[in-house]
Parts: C-alpha cells; structure tokens; sequence
C-alpha cells in the first residue's frame, strides 16, 4: 500500500467564488436576502444561504470593462466583482446596473422587462457582456462593499475561495428566488436567521452562520456598510484541529466572529 502524500494534482482545485448579502431595511430594523438551496445541489443543498455561486470565464471577458463602474482595478477581483451581480440577477432577480449615462440604478419597471435575461445567463444562451451591451447598462460596481473572504478547508472534495459582498437593495427590485438552485426566499433579520438556525428551523452552514452574526452586529444598512468598509477583511480558511475529546474547526482570532472554534459532530459507527 502506497503511503505517499498526496501531491498538488491530487488535490481539488480552489474555485473562485461571490456571495453578495442584499439588504434593507423594513420597520426600522435591517433584513437580509437569504434563499433555500435545491436538494440537489452539490454544495450546501437544503441550506439557507447568501445568493451567490462560483465565477464563471464570462466574468473575466474584457469586453466588460466598458460595462463596469467602480470595479477593481484587480483583474481576478474584478471578475468577482461583476460574478456577484451576475449571481444575484441570476438567482433572486435583483440588478445592480445602471443605464448607460445615468447616475441612477434601473428602476423596477424597467427590471421586469429584463426578467427573460435571467435564465438565458444561467443557460449560457446569453453572456453578461452581450447582455449589457445590448440593453446598455452598466454594473454598479461601487455599490458593492467587500464583507469576507473564506476558502474551504483543505481537507474537503471540493473547495471555494468565496468573496462575501454587502450592497443596499433597490427599493422598487422585487428579490424573487430563482426556483431552480434556490427552493425557497426569505428577508429575515439576521438575528431570526441565528434564531432559526440555533432551534433547528433552519440548516445553515459554518461559514454563513458566522457571517450572519457579524451582520447582526449591525444597527443598520448604513451602519453595516460603513462598518465593513472601514475594517479589514480577513482571509478565513478554517482548519481542522484534533484533540483528545475530539475535532474542533478552528478559525483566526482577528478575523472578529463571535468564535474561534467549532467541535464537529462525533460520526456514527
């Protein structure tokens, strides 16, 4: 028996990925936009999430950059960038994007009659360069503030570098799921999302219940954007640490979540 560790090839490749928290506020108190993924996703299936999934070549395709406003000047950032607003349009039917020369995001009016472009960007009928140029909006880039950064830990099948974005949600933009990844949509409060996850109401997973903390943290959207504007994001990959009553997922102290450690569940038989 071979006992050799396993090389670089061996290992699954990291896949880049965007997750974008839409916010509101409703009765004075802050919501976030979460969805039920299908059960037959491969990833997180029957968990409630953030909208969001891995970038697709499209998103990288230089003939956006006409399309962009307030985009990183980092290429591979950039292409994060516009995969966030890809997956959101994509998966709850909210667009970041402005018309070609306005100052103003689109308005729900003219959001409905882009609704077709939905599935023909999930499909590939249509990529997002064609998309925006034949109905000239750009993609407000600069209404996405940079929230997190995990990666999955090493020791999992498949792994994703994911970039956690907060942006304010239109208030006209109905979040709809998009019935095909996601089951299911809810605007919660981050604390009922802590609430439901604690009782068992919901299924959330490691990373998104961390986050969802942190934005409890939060007074409000402003205070929210504010907030992660000013403080440095921390790369997250959490690591699998054994000890004698046990594994524990451990995480970095500085990343600022309300722990730095997780038993995992003992595993039957």
């Amino acid at each position: 028996m071979s006992t050799k560790e396993p090389t670089t090839a061996d290992k699954p490749a990291i896949i880049p990925a965007a997750t974008v928290l839409m916010l509101r506020e409703r009765n004075g108190e802050m919501e976030v936009f979460m969805v039920v993924r299908h059960h037959q996703i491969d990833f997180a299936s029957g968990a409630l999430v953030f909208p969001g999934g891995k970038t697709d070549p499209q998103d990288s395709d230089p003939e956006l950059a006409e399309y962009l406003t307030g985009a990183s000047p980092d290429a591979s950032q950039r292409a994060i960038e516009v995969s966030s607003v890809r997956e959101a349009f994509e998966e709850c039917g909210v667009l970041l994007a402005r018309p070609v020369g306005s100052e103003a995001l689109i308005d729900g009016e003219r959001l409905a009659g882009l609704e077709h472009y939905r599935a023909k960007l999930v499909s590939g009928e249509v990529t997002m360069a064609a998309f925006l140029a034949k109905e000239q909006l750009v993609v407000a880039c600069d209404l996405l503030t940079h929230f997190a950064h995990w990666v999955t830990p090493s020791m999992m099948p498949k792994r994703f570098d994911t970039h956690f974005y907060l942006a304010r949600a239109p208030q006209d933009h109905v979040a709809l799921h998009d019935g095909s990844e996601s089951v299911d949509s809810v605007w919660i409060r981050p604390k009922d999302a802590l609430a439901g996850a604690e009782s068992g109401k919901y299924t959330v997973i490691f990373p998104t219940l961390r986050n969802v903390w942190k934005l409890a943290q939060y007074s409000s959207v402003d205070d929210a954007l504010a907030s992660a504007a000013a403080e440095p994001t921390v790369r997250v990959e959490p690591v699998l640490e054994k000890r004698d009553d046990g594994a524990y997922l451990c995480i970095p102290a500085e990343a600022g979540y309300d722990i730095t450690e997780e038993k995992m569940p003992e595993r039957a038989g």
